[in-house]
């Protein structure tokens, strides 16, 4: 996984609440193989209607092409545990979801896929969302070590579990954390053989 440490890019208003798994990509898209790239299907049936036709969707908007950050309203990510949403969003080129709350599934699985799950109080999402700064392609930087949030002359800060935020400033999935930690885990093992010699599995 590569590290995150801070990024300056186009930022895309969602003034949305209770973003689910499926609005972010519906299951259909799903049989397909993640070679391909789900970029494309994001938030595909907000983006379209039923004949295929663009809505008035802010991603649908050129102003926002190439965004890097998406803010949007409290729970987003809820619903189904598809891993595929976070792919979805890192195909399309989102490496940051800005928002009061998500989902805890959708969290776990946005850190493992190097994607910053930066969380602020609902009164900082509104302030983003409504903010001048956020208009057409000008840029918003997010920096993880500060936990801040740089909008024109706004200055946000925004939570992380550390754990989460160590993973992402090192570039560490779970094994990593868990490799970190082998000489303590070989130190309990040798003593757990002294201790316990005949809870040992057998060996021919």
């Amino acid at each position: 996984m590569q590290p995150f440490t801070n990024l300056t890019a186009p930022a895309c208003p969602l003034p949305m609440a209770n973003v689910d798994t499926d609005q972010i990509i519906p299951a259909r898209f799903m049989r397909r193989p993640r070679s391909e790239g789900y970029g494309n299907f994001l938030f595909h049936d907000l983006r379209h209607d039923a004949d295929g036709a663009k809505r008035d969707f802010p991603l649908n908007d050129p102003a926002y092409a190439g965004c890097g950050v998406l803010i949007a309203r409290r729970n987003f990510g809820c619903g189904s545990s598809r891993e595929a949403a976070v792919y979805a969003l890192a195909d399309h080129g989102i490496k940051v979801v800005v928002a009061p709350s998500f989902g805890d599934i959708f969290s776990s699985n946005a850190i493992k896929n190097g994607l910053l799950p930066a969380r602020v109080s609902e009164e900082d999402a509104e302030r983003l969302l409504a903010a001048g700064e956020m208009a057409g392609a000008r840029p918003v930087s997010v920096d993880l070590e500060s936990q801040t949030i740089t909008a024109g002359n706004l200055v946000l800060s925004f939570a992380i579990d550390p754990v989460w935020k160590k993973q992402l400033l090192n570039g560490l999935d779970d094994i990593d954390l868990t490799l970190e930690q082998a000489p303590l885990i070989e130190r309990f093992s040798a003593h757990d053989r002294q201790a316990r010699p005949w809870a040992a599995p057998a060996t021919s």
